[in-house]
């Protein structure tokens, strides 16, 4: 069950365990594969994940940040306050195709958000076996969905406590799935508690360890070493590091004096840090001590196998290695045993095989594929059992199978033949009757740049385009510096910059072609330029600037359909070298930058045309009147061609004034020319001092002549200065809101017909309404009060209370002018980066007329 809000209260440090108990937890619940808990972090916008549970947290590294727009289930999941069910691959795939193809296998996922009062904290997530469609998922949902209430329950509990906000800035704790069972076989439980330095065991454990119980020490030094004799530092070590809250994230593996396997599991009451009162050190620390037994047979008869055989648990750890594997893999099987693969076997840590074991992880059948074990002397050298006596397979390539199971891995390890020409494909050994098939040959050096491609796909400015690199390579590779210098009239500029010291890039800022900077000669020859540290580039290039005193670097030509567009750096905090995958990674992700850069430097050229031809067809000046004060605010997308489709107006019709506001829907020239023809059409109209809803019905005439596929929205108000009469006809628009000369706004829920474009026959109704003088009218587009996955009613309600709040009666616009009302209402707006839609603004008051008080 999951620590009461109480419990977390009682003991300010449990936030750790807090994660830990929901995560199993959840996952249990579900009968999910893994699961894990995101908390936000102390970036903004930017979340960590806090625990990783029944995976290896080192094959995830790419999934442990996520910022909040990413289009991933966790990120919609948290900004959007919903919770969403992917069922399957196809469904994944279908919505959030870039996740998907990080993780291309077959599994189900659900992510319900963690809230406490109206803080949402992060999102419960879960990995599960595959279904047929959401509704089999839907009643793990509901189980998950109490367990996150309860979680952002209690988080709430914390942070109102007086404690600081909760947050993870660390890295994940991994923690086994609850559903994996202890080996069976005996077991035995103490506790120890470190201030007095006494060990209580039951019953059990003396039995288990061979010792009498009249002669079983109390002391934790004399525990360690009947519970491991060779290993009792290292038992010792991992009973301190829970003393002081830190417990070890995996189970701790050990062998016995005969050599048996034994797992030792501990845990403390509480997390770092400690209580109020509670010594540096001194959590007080429980543990249990599982010896297999019977499985001691089974490993006798794999010993005897000719072929290599592997165990690991389900977060990486190796359990068991037979004499073959150990000789195949040119490591002891001391140095195997208790350790992670990637720590046993350095070579074998390299994306074709963690994608591999990825899969195994999340897929439930076998995987097969081969791997070409590198010659010694190649990253480590062999023990020195095998250098002399043993076969030699240099160079040898091997046939490897993962067989998953609920609780361990088991991978086999055999000599496959390379065909003679030297190529890369394979000539495996034929295959026992009944063996799964090969498995299809690594995409893992793909996975990257479908990725970026898919990001890219959704990115159409150039700034935008940065960005995407900065949020998908960076991280994937340990960046942390990244520039971006694009080509123009012979000369690179500065077009994104992020991590290197203020000031540092600006001395190369419009360098020629001509220089001899590694920046320039990428482009000029064509091919990337890698530097394992500073010092080699300090070699390369003398007097060079340089912006670290360590670090590696690499240069990448940025060249689409053999046109130079720019070129990439990418920096690294330390020096590092860059194996061949790598670089030949790095140099295809250029080129996807490089098409993407073209395509937005297309985009924006074509969107500075529709912002001019915009800028053209709004009004340079509105029509005056002395009894009314108008104003208006026009805001182009900043998303690519969002731009054109908005306008307002304020036309002479008689001796009134005709208040406009519209949206063509669509963006880009052709929904610029349209209203810059609607425009023209409507003060043609108004000029006429034709009624509102025939100017709506001969607009709407004039769009459907014109057919230019668009349809558009309008409201049309004809105000009388003198008696505050105003006539309004609306076709598909928002509302006009009404702020009273008391403070008091409303919203003019006023009868329309549809928009313009669609019906010949359509019937636009006229209402009537007083505008007091000191009242403000507004008149907006839906780019205002719109936002991805809010319900535009609450959009309008929002600019509602906002234009009260800034026309309150001690600010009536006599002190703060309709101007200044104009810009407040459009503040947010103004500064924020992505608009996706532009937007429009208008704004009127009338004015007392001289001698009547009115």
């Amino acid at each position: 069950m999951t620590r009461s809000a109480e419990d977390a209260q009682r003991s300010p440090g449990q936030l750790a365990s807090l994660l830990i108990d929901v995560s199993t937890e959840a996952v249990g619940a579900a009968e999910g594969h893994a699961g894990g808990v995101y908390l936000r972090s102390g970036t903004p916008g930017l979340l960590r994940l806090a625990v990783l549970t029944g995976l290896p947290g080192p094959l995830f590294r790419p999934w442990w940040r996520m910022h909040v727009d990413r289009p991933f289930p966790v990120a919609d999941a948290y900004r959007l306050g919903v919770q969403v069910v992917l069922p399957n691959a196809t469904e994944t795939m279908r919505r959030y195709p870039q996740f998907a193809a990080g993780l291309p296998f077959q599994f189900g996922s659900l992510y319900v958000p963690i809230v406490g009062g109206t803080t949402t904290f992060g999102v419960l997530t879960v990995l599960c076996p595959s279904a047929t469609d959401a509704t089999e998922l839907l009643h793990h949902r509901d189980r998950m969905v109490r367990l996150a209430e309860d979680l952002g329950a209690s988080l709430l509990r914390l942070e109102d406590g007086g404690k600081p906000s909760v947050a993870w800035d660390g890295e994940p704790m991994c923690v086994r799935p609850p559903g994996t069972r202890p080996p069976a076989g005996r077991a035995g439980g103490f506790a120890w508690d470190p201030v007095t330095d006494v060990v209580t065991a039951d019953v059990r454990l003396p039995a288990l360890l061979g010792v009498p119980a009249d002669e079983f020490a109390t002391s934790v030094q004399a525990l360690a070493y009947a519970v491991a004799p060779a290993e009792t530092e290292r038992v010792l070590t991992a009973l301190r590091e829970t003393a002081a809250g830190r417990p070890p994230p995996l189970p701790l593996y050990v062998r016995s004096e005969d050599g048996a396997l034994r797992l030792v599991e501990l845990w403390s009451p509480y997390a770092s840090p400690s209580p109020p009162g509670t010594p540096s050190g001194a959590h007080p620390v429980r543990g249990f001590v599982v010896d297999p037994g019977p499985g001691a047979a089974a490993d006798a008869a794999a010993d005897l196998l000719p072929e290599g055989v592997l165990c690991l648990d389900r977060l990486g750890l190796i359990l068991y290695a037979n004499p073959r594997a150990g000789q195949l893999l040119r490591r002891s099987r001391t140095q195997l045993l208790s350790r992670p693969l990637w720590e046993g076997v350095p070579w074998l840590n390299q994306p074709a095989v963690e994608d591999h074991l990825r899969s195994a992880l999340l897929s439930p059948g076998p995987v097969r594929f081969h791997l070409e074990r590198p010659g010694k002397g190649v990253g480590e050298r062999g023990p020195a059992s095998y250098e002399s006596g043993a076969p030699s397979y240099e160079g040898t390539w091997l046939d490897v199978c993962v067989y998953p199971g609920p609780d361990v891995l088991t991978c086999t390890f055999r000599p496959a033949n390379r065909v003679t020409d030297g190529a890369a494909d394979l000539a495996p050994e034929p295959l026992p009757v009944g063996s799964p098939s090969p498995a299809t040959p690594s995409m893992a050096p793909l996975y990257r740049p479908i990725v970026l491609a898919i990001a890219l796909s959704e990115a159409v400015t150039a700034r935008q385009v940065a960005a995407v690199v900065m949020r998908e390579v960076l991280p994937a590779f340990g960046g942390r510096r990244l520039a971006i210098y694009l080509l123009q009239e012979r000369h690179l500029y500065l077009s994104w910059e992020n991590g290197f010291p203020t000031g540092f890039l600006a001395p190369f800022e419009g360098v020629g072609l001509d220089a001899r900077l590694p920046g320039v000669e990428t482009l000029t020859t064509g091919r990337p330029i890698f530097f394992d540290s500073m010092e080699q580039l300090a070699a390369a290039y003398p007097g060079i600037a340089l912006d670290a005193d360590e670090g590696a670097r690499a240069f990448l030509p940025l060249i689409a359909s053999g046109r130079p567009v720019g070129s990439c750096i990418l920096g690294f905090d330390r020096s590092r070298s860059f194996s061949t995958e790598e670089r030949t990674v790095l140099t295809a992700l250029a080129g996807l930058i490089a098409h993407a850069m073209e395509k937005a430097q297309r985009y924006e050229s074509e969107a500075a045309l529709a912002r001019g031809l915009q800028q053209a067809l709004l009004p340079r000046r509105l029509s005056a009147n002395p009894l009314v004060e108008t104003t208006g605010r026009y805001l182009p997308g900043t998303q690519g061609m969002e731009v054109g489709g908005d306008w307002y107006d304020v036309v002479e019709a008689g001796d009134g004034l005709a208040l406009v506001i519209g949206d063509v829907q669509g963006h880009g020239v052709q929904a610029a020319a349209t209203m810059g023809q609607l425009r023209s059409a409507v003060r043609a109209f108004a000029l006429g001092d034709r009624p509102p809803d025939e100017v709506m019905s001969g607009t709407n005439h004039l769009l459907i002549d014109l057919d230019p596929g668009q349809f558009a929205s309008c409201c049309y108000i004809r105000l009388d200065p003198a008696s505050g009469l105003a006539r309004v006809a609306r076709a598909g628009h928002p509302p006009p809101l009404l702020r009273h000369p008391d403070g008091h706004t409303e919203v003019l829920d006023l009868p329309g017909g549809v928009v313009l474009g669609v019906d010949q026959q359509a019937h636009y109704p006229v209402s009537e309404l007083q505008i007091e003088p000191g009242a403000v009218l507004a008149l907006y587009t839906d780019g205002l009060v719109e936002r991805p996955g809010v319900d535009i009613d609450d959009g309008i309600t929002a600019l509602r209370v906002a234009l009260s709040k800034v026309g309150a009666p001690a600010n009536r616009p006599s002190r703060r002018t309709l101007a200044g009302i104009a810009d407040r209402l459009t503040a947010l707006a103004r500064h924020t980066r992505d608009r996706p839609d532009d937007i429009a603004l208008l704004l009127a008051t009338r004015r007392a007329a001289e001698g009547t008080g009115r």
